[in-house]
């Protein structure tokens, strides 16, 4: 008698969780100080702007016109039923926020990245991306007609230095990359694309892309403008540029990149993901983004949150908060260098990035990931593991966020917490 689904799949996930890999959902504890969400700017449960959601759509909720009212939700996909004036205004708000020509929403970052990837590369392309590249791009990738090629994360051109968490890469540089594509006719003359996709900041390692210097090696390369740079803004919106731009906004890149995806459900404290792009490439993404065509659209409430945000920081009410987060983050890096210093542990058992951070992501890198996760968890501090595959093998991590409704208390605490890890795990070394 062949075995049972059920006996097949328990199999599978005994295999995994005999190394060390199994996931599980967990229910994050009330009183724990959260260090792993990515709300970095602590605005989902910021009273202002909770407030300010409330406020907007309490008119909407008690009105009985068809125009001002709402429905807990949309009635179907935006080609058919779900659509609305307001979310039309609401993407040419956003895009008009972060100087871009268009947008269109979608549920996620997730669907936005899979939808863009899968339909926009044509047969014969090439897209060309960063080896940590975000796991959407991925599958977004797999279901495109485009040849795929990475390059090492971070790395335009070969004189650069490797990631001080990555390490050595396989893969060469992205001019070098570039420069192999260019020994194609057809690529050289312009009549191949080539997308370029990265993101602004790393959600594993918390490193910022070299945006200037791949647009400009792009341009270098591609001279016939067959070079399409696409940024993955997910975790620097909102904390990056004027009010919380982006990178490429802070950079002046708006016109030198070709498409944009900002997400909601991270510093903006919400949910959803804009494709900031060209008015015909919206367009098209209406037409052949499957995860766009094919899914129930965003209901008012959710659009609300949306608008509520973007207005938070049109405003300047979170300008602050983007001060206090770079302050605890300074903090926290000087705490963490100390331990360090006092201690000598190994770079194995435990080390960080020598260098200033660029972001509220700081990745603890450990072999034991799990053991001082687990030792800082019980101590009050809600703080993740992330191990291979997640990251590259040997690359192990206890993922720590800051948020600008932490503390200076907090993180002292959380630092503690660690040194007294690293101080037993030294010890017990020797």
């Amino acid at each position: 008698m062949p075995p049972k689904l059920d006996d097949t799949l328990a199999s599978i996930l005994s295999s995994r969780s005999s190394q060390g890999r199994l996931r599980r959902l967990t229910i994050p504890s009330a009183t724990s100080v959260d260090f792993s969400s990515n709300s970095y700017l602590s605005l989902s449960s910021n009273p202002d702007v909770k407030t300010a959601y409330v406020s907007f759509i309490l008119p909407h909720l008690q009105s009985s016109s068809p125009e001002a009212g709402f429905g807990l939700g949309s009635g179907g996909s935006r080609l058919l039923d779900g659509n609305s004036a307001f979310t039309e205004d609401l993407e040419k708000r956003i895009a008009e926020f972060h100087g871009a020509d268009a947008g269109l929403l979608f549920n996620s970052g997730f669907e936005a990245n899979t939808g863009l990837f899968a339909c926009v590369p044509q047969k014969g392309d090439v897209i060309v991306y960063d080896e940590l590249i975000h796991a959407s791009v991925h599958d977004g990738m797999r279901l495109s007609r485009a040849q795929r090629m990475p390059f090492a994360h971070n790395k335009v051109y070969d004189s650069a230095t490797t990631s001080p968490t990555n390490g050595k890469s396989k893969y060469p540089s992205l001019d070098s990359l570039l420069k192999s594509l260019t020994e194609d006719a057809q690529v050289s003359a312009g009549k191949k694309n080539i997308f370029i996709a990265a993101e602004g900041v790393y959600s594993m390692d918390g490193d910022l892309a070299p945006l200037k210097e791949i647009v400009e090696c792009v341009e270098k390369r591609l001279p016939q403008g067959n070079g399409y740079v696409i940024v993955d803004e997910a975790h620097s919106t909102g904390i990056y540029g004027r009010q919380g731009r982006g990178l490429v906004c802070q950079l002046g890149l708006e016109d030198r990149i070709w498409a944009r995806v900002h997400t909601f459900g991270k510093a903006m404290g919400c949910s959803g993901a804009i494709v900031l792009c060209s008015s015909t490439t919206r367009s098209y993404l209406i037409n052949y983004a499957r995860s766009f065509i094919y899914t129930t659209a965003m209901a008012f409430p959710s659009l609300a949150s949306i608008r509520t945000t973007y207005d938070f920081l049109a405003q300047g009410h979170a300008d602050s908060l983007v001060q206090n987060l770079q302050s605890l983050i300074r903090h926290m890096h000087t705490l963490l260098t100390q331990i360090i210093e006092r201690h000598g542990p190994s770079p194995e058992l435990f080390r960080i990035n020598p260098e200033a951070p660029q972001s509220p992501i700081l990745p603890l890198l450990t072999s034991r990931a799990r053991n001082l996760a687990q030792y800082c968890q019980e101590r009050g501090f809600t703080v993740r593991p992330i191990v291979a595959p997640t990251v590259p093998a040997g690359q192990d991590r206890v993922r720590v966020c800051l948020h600008a409704g932490n503390t200076a208390e907090e993180v002292e605490g959380l630092c503690k917490a660690v040194e007294e890890w690293v101080t037993g795990a030294v010890k017990s070394k020797l």
